[in-house]
């Protein structure tokens, strides 16, 4: 039961009507006995500055921020984690003193869905599919995370190759390429690749997209892993699958992004079996 002593967070974007961030951050506030509750917050374009200035004079604990604004919002932060930096996106605001302190919880969440799913990073060969700022996020945790090799498939070869200089710079010892996507002849080599597939081809409601269809390019991946959380089956998926290969969605980094937003909020501890919990949970209500 809210009261006097309730801190509120919630979810800045535009639409925010469908998302599944209330369950994982009020069952974890339930779990923890935490007076707190979390809720949407639609933000009209043109009036994130507004939103931020009022989410903190309304004492607003912490925010998560979800398209279009993971860019928008970061001028109206008094400071910014290093790693949100590099990514030039921010998905979630943590109170200081003097205002809302931004970070980038999308990377360690993939990063821990990952591990969840007993997928590796350090010495792997990894296909990025796509140039936009997912892919770039992604490209960026591959490489922090010891990456041997990452390659970057887009449709526009500049893109791709703009994204690879950008990644090189942040790490001149991580061997980073681009390519286009008409140009997978060089990537057949049997079960070599972790694939992140980080276009949003394949999102409902045009689920039967994907932005490299020919199978033989699948059967050089051992594991794919799509951003997309819905549909749970994108087609992405399901040509790796026929392939051979491991397949996973995007959902749990959902799940472990906001796990991260909410031990960054309350410094509590979520444990394995709490997150297991809140996965099956969103998989019900998703």
């Amino acid at each position: 039961m809210t009261n006097g002593q309730t801190r509120t967070c919630g979810l800045i974007g535009n639409p925010v009507e469908h998302t599944l961030s209330p369950v994982i951050h009020n069952t974890l506030a339930k779990d923890f006995g935490h007076n707190l509750v979390y809720v949407p917050f639609k933000v009209e374009e043109g009036r994130i500055g507004e939103a931020v200035k009022g989410a903190f004079a309304l004492n607003i604990l912490g925010c998560n921020v979800t398209v279009p604004y993971k860019t928008d919002v970061i001028p109206y932060l008094v400071q910014i984690d290093s790693m949100a930096e590099k990514i030039g996106a921010v998905n979630t605001l943590v109170r200081h003193p003097e205002g809302f302190k931004g970070y980038n919880t999308d990377l360690p969440g993939l990063y821990r869905a990952m591990v969840s799913d007993g997928v590796t990073i350090e010495g792997q060969q990894v296909l990025i599919l796509g140039a936009g700022g997912v892919a770039r996020a992604a490209a960026i945790l591959m490489a922090d995370r010891g990456a041997a090799r990452i390659v970057i498939l887009n449709r526009t070869v500049e893109k791709a190759k703009a994204l690879a200089g950008e990644v090189r710079g942040f790490y001149p010892n991580v061997l980073v390429e681009a390519a286009g996507t008409e140009d997978i002849s060089a990537f057949q080599e049997e079960k070599a690749y972790l694939a992140i597939q980080a276009t949003n081809l394949g999102m409902y409601p045009h689920t039967e997209r994907t932005l490299i269809e020919r199978p033989e390019f699948y059967r050089a991946v051992h594991t794919g892993y799509d951003l997309i959380f819905n549909p749970a089956k994108t087609r992405f998926m399901r040509l790796v699958k026929e392939q051979g290969g491991k397949a996973f969605n995007g959902l749990k980094m959902l799940l472990y992004q906001g796990i991260i937003a909410y031990e960054l909020w309350t410094q509590a501890q979520v444990l394995d079996e709490q997150a297991e919990r809140i996965y099956q949970e969103m998989k019900r209500n998703g």
